[in-house]
């Protein structure tokens, strides 16, 4: 019995299937995403999904899906499943009986005396999907259809019947191939045994996407269908579908597809970490020998401060990887360099390096050989919040960084409705400036340890500044915590999360005892059993539930909304002043998290989950943070138990 595993009562169920999503990657920027029956239900949802260097490698989808049907006696029974409205058809969900997910998806069916698996596995590095069919059982001759619908478009987009579409096929070695438009790869569908190609051209209109129309987006489009495989299968044979953007040697498909597993042996989803480890793996891509963080899928983002934050987790706390650790940190400093050098909307993106190198080092790294590698670029990052180079952040006499650039949200609470920021938080951010202070303290204590020891006169003054104003700016006593941020107002009260990051940093600019408050503070309002809520729900503006259109989502987003990367720094805290009396509750947290292993997207942690009970799964499902920072405090917390 595999760990991740669906039975036909639960399949059949469309109201309890079509919530589950499985996701295959090939680490390389393509994926594969569906639901567990494979029904599309968002725009999002593909089998061959492959970022295109001629659109700013931005991802497209190429094969929305395939319709299998077998054929016995003249009779067609189709297996396939799409929504048109609130009509499913076919309904080849019914046939299904059993569903795993390893390291490919398999689906079984049970036709009559007929018994069918479907295969679906993404070939690691390559842009190639491999389907694999077996006929279980049959007692009569069996012809298996395969009949794909293709897309050709943008993930973000929806498309329609046109007369631009280059609707024609050619020829390819046991297969056909196809390029919609210009610009895009071609696509070979290519099997292993030869069988015919059976033309018949049609757009498949109105096909229906229930998540985009839960959403609030438009959720209908049409899928072009060029035709079917028709292939004659025996009892026990398997036959193999290969979708590739390159064609193949049809010969070899049965040993890739050996050789594939063969590969995956040893790195299967058997248990709740098996699954940790593959989510967070899927996370670090390769794209032209160049190593980034897909921030969540499957929207397609890349977000430099969620790098920063996932990546100790997403490798080194995952599986001793450091080399693509240094890889993504190499990248955002040179191709990502201005980003972090520059003006722009992210005041504490530089700073957050520096607790990225700080786990570094926690984890195993020799301090001197990390400040020799990236102290030259850490002390030239502090200097930019001095020399003019960043004019959404100033430097004042207080020692403390005033954030403000009107109509934009300077920090990671950047959801924006109707083009207005939802929670701006202009002025002395309580976060920001714990890293600018833990930044600081790091840089002057590693140069003099092992540099020219000349940035103490240079930054001194600053750091004295800030250890005796920060409480004076953000304490607030009689409500026992940090206010979220200080401006021409005041103190915002609001009790939110960021304050966490002040009790977390190494170099904290708060005593023990203002942590312990503000921590009681945070269980009693913010802590729930899928992570920290971004509002107390005793605020008057929280949002508890992530439901309804855009607009009441943005707003429920940041304020209410539960992030599970947030018990990393809250846990952290927590063990730092606790100790080993923490670690028994800390796990509880983190282990929660397999009572969903397989809600919303399977295998993995969600982005958010409503603030409210029972916290349902939200947004992307499988974010890099979510999934880095259960990682990371799973391994410390079996540090300090060891």
């Amino acid at each position: 019995m595999a760990y991740l595993e669906f039975n036909k009562e639960e399949l059949v169920n469309l109201e309890y299937s079509l919530e589950r999503e499985i996701l295959l990657t090939n680490r390389a920027g393509g994926y594969i995403n569906t639901t567990i029956v494979g029904c599309n239900t968002r725009k999002y949802h593909g089998l061959l999904v492959v970022p295109i260097e001629n659109f700013g490698n931005e991802r497209h989808i190429l094969l929305s899906t395939l319709h299998e049907s077998l054929v016995q006696h003249g009779q067609v029974f189709n297996l396939g499943i799409s929504s048109y409205g609130k009509v499913y058809e076919p309904r080849g969900h019914k046939y299904i009986i059993d569903f795993e997910m390893d390291y490919a998806s398999t689906v079984t069916y049970r036709v009559g005396g007929m018994i069918f698996s479907k295969t679906i596995m993404f070939v690691r590095e390559t842009e190639e999907v491999l389907v694999k069919y077996t006929l279980l059982d049959a007692h009569s001759e069996t012809t298996l259809r395969i009949k794909p619908f293709l897309a050709f478009r943008n993930i973000h987009a929806l498309t329609y019947a046109n007369t631009d579409a280059n609707t024609k096929y050619v020829e390819a070695n046991n297969g056909v191939a196809f390029k919609m438009y210009e610009g895009f790869p071609t696509l070979y569908l290519q099997l292993n045994k030869g069988g015919e190609w059976v033309a018949n051209p049609d757009w498949y209109k109105d096909i229906t996407y229930k998540e985009e129309s839960r959403r609030g987006f438009a959720d209908k489009e049409d899928l072009f269908v060029p035709g079917y495989f028709e292939v004659p299968i025996k009892k026990g044979e398997s036959i193999i579908l290969s979708a590739s953007t390159s064609e193949i040697k049809p010969r070899s498909l049965k040993k890739r597809f050996a050789d594939e597993v063969a590969k995956r042996e040893d790195n299967s989803r058997n248990s709740y970490e098996d699954c940790l480890k593959l989510a967070g793996q899927q996370c670090v891509l390769k794209q032209n020998n160049k190593y980034s963080v897909c921030a969540g899928y499957t929207w397609d983002y890349e977000d430099l401060r969620y790098s920063l934050i996932a990546i100790p987790g997403l490798t080194l706390y995952n599986d001793g990887d450091t080399k693509h650790f240094e890889a993504v940190l190499e990248n955002l400093l040179t191709d990502k360099r201005d980003r972090l050098f520059k003006s722009g909307n992210e005041p504490d993106l530089p700073l957050w390096l520096f607790r990225t190198l700080q786990q570094y080092i926690e984890y195993g790294a020799k301090p001197e050989y990390v400040w020799k590698k990236y102290g030259k670029d850490l002390s030239a990052l502090l200097d930019t919040y001095t020399n003019g180079e960043r004019s959404e952040v100033v430097l004042h006499e207080n020692g403390l960084l005033w954030c403000q650039k009107p109509g934009v949200a300077l920090s990671w609470m950047n959801v924006y409705s109707n083009g207005v920021p939802v929670t701006e938080r202009h002025g002395y951010q309580v976060e920001t400036n714990a890293l600018w202070y833990n930044a600081l303290c790091f840089a002057v204590e590693m140069d003099e340890k092992y540099g020219k020891g000349t940035l103490r006169k240079k930054w001194d003054r600053i750091i004295n500044s800030i250890k005796v104003n920060y409480t004076n700016y953000f304490w607030v006593e009689e409500r026992g915590h940090l206010a979220d941020y200080y401006n021409e107002n005041g103190k915002n009260i609001f009790m939110r999360p960021n304050q966490l990051i002040a009790a977390a940093v190494q170099y904290s600019p708060i005593d023990d005892v203002i942590k312990m408050e503000l921590l009681k503070a945070v269980q009693k309002e913010l802590l729930t059993v899928r992570g920290i809520r971004t509002l107390s729900p005793k605020n008057p503006i929280y949002k508890g539930v992530y439901e309804g259109d855009q607009v009441t989502r943005d707003h429920a987003h940041h304020n209410g909304c539960a992030f599970p990367w947030l018990l990393g720094p809250y846990v952290e805290s927590v063990v730092k002043l606790l100790g080993k009396s923490s670690v028994k509750k800390a796990k509880d947290m983190f282990n929660a998290f397999e009572e969903d292993i397989n809600v919303h997207g399977i295998g993995s942690i969600a982005e958010l989950y409503d603030g409210n009970p029972s916290h349902k799964p939200h947004g992307c499902i499988s974010s890099s943070v979510s999934v880095a920072e259960v990682i990371r405090g799973k391994y410390l917390l079996n540090k300090i138990k060891k």
